[in-house]
């Protein structure tokens, strides 16, 4: 009993999508864009080198790239999207009962060791997003909702790959 009491605080997946779907849908009818979490990194990223040190930032090309004539890169509308993401989902963490400050991880490591496989993670997958002009959601995400043959083939990359990593990777989360 108390297995469906904690599994009724999700929502129902096939709901989830759905209304992502839609929220992609708008996305492409407000902005003529899709979604996607590496640009805003990226903006930020460009912001921070740019004020830390111009002089690198306006010799580098992935640094001058990034960085619009006469406008922050965190004024991008990406940046906002990205804000909006993190500030729904603790609010509706909160709402569930689900917003805790824990390390959830596998009795057979320990919570160090889980939050430097998740850093490194963050990190491998930030620089994976470069390498592939977009992260899952711009790539995959949007590119299948336009019908890109790239975007099909970038969901295959994703999924095929996790797959084959996710025996390796298992002890992380087991």
């Amino acid at each position: 009993m108390e297995e469906n009491k904690q599994a009724s605080k999700y929502m129902n997946p096939y709901l989830a999508g759905f209304l992502l779907g839609l929220v992609l849908l708008a996305s492409f009818y407000f902005t003529g864009r899709g979604l996607g979490a590496s640009g805003a990194v990226k903006s930020v990223v460009v912001t921070t080198v740019g004020t830390v040190a111009p002089e690198f930032a306006s010799s580098t090309l992935f640094f001058e790239s990034g960085a619009s004539e006469g406008e922050s890169p965190l004024k991008s509308w990406l940046v906002f999207e990205v804000l909006g993401v993190l500030l729904g989902g603790l609010i509706s963490g909160a709402f569930a009962g689900r917003l805790k400050l824990k390390v959830e991880h596998s009795p057979k490591i320990s919570s160090k060791t889980r939050l430097i496989a998740a850093v490194l993670g963050g990190i491998l997958f930030g620089i994976g997003s470069q390498f592939g002009r977009g992260c899952t959601s711009g790539a995959a995400l949007s590119g299948m909702a336009v019908l890109s043959t790239a975007g099909f083939i970038s969901m295959l990359a994703i999924f095929g790959t996790a797959f084959l990593f996710a025996y390796f990777m298992r002890k992380l989360w087991i």
